[in-house]
């Protein structure tokens, strides 16, 4: 079962050149998706023009510590998700994004590559298919259900639906349904038809929700970082408090300085927790 490619067998009910054609629709909607998103919210345009205010009258970065600066951002912001503190957050977005990356290549690369049983796949890559989506969920729901902010920090219930919750929820409902029919088809299970048309709709709502949903982030997180550190670099953020308190111990003293001014009792109940999500 996690030799074999799930999606060959498809080719039993549907040519593969509809599967294929799918991914093709997919790719597209992130892209329209994260267009309207930077032209709706004028990302891209706040962006540049915040990099050219910051450089006026900042010291000149030369082209090596540019590039050190971009290198960094790389591998601590986006390799590492250098920006969250909390280790668990940490290795939750990890396992959730490394997963879902390589769910995701490897989906394209069966689709694509290895599209009916008349070309076999090599047993590695639905091996790491399985791998990935089970990384993905394992990070996804552990966010979900024991880290979240709203969650576990101010008692609300697992349940309570914000809009932002669309892009986790979608992600996980496409990689889980996913895995549960490619595991009923391997067994010949007449529910696979059913599960794999839930997959179809879960995963078009996830690429399709670009616009309305925290998707498009992952494009803007590398920019935002990189204006960070150039900023530290060349003077222009030497005035804002964040300067003051970039290592984690800092942050923790200061966060449980500000809880001790605060009402113990939030209405909740309950004993507030340290602010220790974020």
């Amino acid at each position: 079962m996690f030799a074999t490619n799930p999606f060959a067998a498809l080719t039993s009910m549907l040519p593969a050149s509809v599967m294929q054609t799918y991914l093709v629709l997919m790719v597209l909607a992130v892209i329209a998706g994260t267009v309207f998103d930077m032209i709706h919210k004028g990302s891209a345009k706040y962006f540049f023009a915040n990099m050219r205010n910051k450089s006026k009258g900042a010291r000149p970065l030369g082209a090596g510590e540019t590039a050190s600066i971009a290198v960094k951002t790389a591998v601590i912001d986006v390799l590492a998700s250098g920006e969250f503190c909390n280790p668990n957050r940490r290795i939750a977005h990890l396992l959730t994004m490394y997963g879902f990356v390589i769910y995701v290549v490897t989906t394209a690369i069966m689709v694509f590559g290895y599209p009916t049983p008349a070309t076999p796949t090599p047993g590695i890559v639905p091996a790491l298919w399985w791998i990935g989506g089970l990384m993905a969920c394992a990070g996804g729901y552990w966010f979900w259900f024991f880290i979240r902010v709203d969650v576990a920090a101010e008692g609300q219930s697992p349940f309570r639906l914000m809009r932002a919750d669309l892009f986790i929820l979608s992600l996980l409902a496409s990689v889980t349904l996913g895995l549960l029919w490619a595991l009923l088809q391997a067994t010949t299970s007449s529910g696979a038809t059913v599960l794999f048309a839930l997959y179809i709709l879960a995963t078009t709502v996830l690429f399709g929700s670009v616009a309305w949903s925290k998707f498009a982030h992952m494009f803007f997180k590398p920019a935002a970082a990189f204006e960070k550190r150039i900023s530290k670099a060349n003077g222009t953020a030497d005035n804002l408090p964040t300067q003051t308190r970039d290592d984690p111990e800092q942050q923790r003293r200061h966060s449980m300085e500000l809880l001790q001014d605060a009402p113990m009792d939030m209405g909740l109940g309950m004993k507030r927790e340290a602010p220790r999500h974020y």
